[in-house]
């Protein structure tokens, strides 16, 4: 099969897409995030700005945008967030420049974020991102999973939990929803989501002028 012409319409330019992965706490989130990360080299997590100091290991760029708390209020006041909010007092946001001339490049993003966020992301920027939540096949997995970390105290989990719950309520504000019963199954179905999305006539940025070149 060497020798079968490369045919053009399999790199025709595409936009970018924002693909959002939400579930709650022990839903697997973090588990396919890494593995779509891995098997998947045109999409990249995106970059958070922060006001939070870098821990031991973390690189400016590569983990989050290190900002001082005027600059990220400088963003807040130009509107250069897509979302953001405060956590334990530090802020985390999502940067609109950056990533929107990224997107026009083709370059696909990853967001790791709850539903708040989500709904914030949607109401800027609806045509490019797509929304994926995973549910636990059933609670009382999702609590032997959170005991099974043996990282959290009986306290923490009961307080995971009680969140877990909120976040569920909120499944039918995204486009996709998947029941991780088996982590490989659940992938396989995650990885058919981008695919499909990415073939979206209006993503597909190279048709207009390669119709008209068939048409010519």
């Amino acid at each position: 099969m060497g020798d079968t012409p490369h045919n053009p319409a399999d790199t025709l330019q595409r936009r970018g897409l924002m693909f959002i992965l939400s579930s709650p706490s022990g839903a697997g989130k973090t588990t396919l995030s890494r593995m779509l990360l891995a098997q998947e080299s045109e999409i990249k997590l995106s970059v958070s700005a922060t006001t939070r100091p870098p821990r031991p290991g973390e690189i400016d760029g590569v983990h989050y945008h290190f900002v001082t708390p005027e600059r990220f209020q400088q963003m807040v006041d130009e509107d250069d967030f897509y979302e953001w909010a405060e956590v334990f007092g530090h802020r985390y946001g999502t940067p609109k420049g950056i990533i929107r001339a990224a997107l026009k490049e083709g370059q696909d993003f990853l967001f790791d974020i709850d539903w708040q966020g989500t709904q914030q992301l949607y109401q800027k920027d609806q045509q490019d991102v797509v929304r994926v939540f995973i549910l636990p096949p059933s609670l009382k997995e999702l609590h032997r999973r959170l005991k099974a970390r043996a990282t959290d105290s009986p306290e923490v989990i009961a307080a995971r939990m009680e969140r877990a719950r909120a976040e569920i309520s909120h499944w039918d504000g995204y486009d996709y929803v998947i029941i991780n019963d088996d982590v490989d199954v659940c992938f396989a179905k995650v990885r058919a989501i981008l695919a499909a999305e990415r073939m979206k006539r209006a993503r597909q940025t190279g048709l207009i002028p390669f119709v008209r070149g068939l048409m010519a």
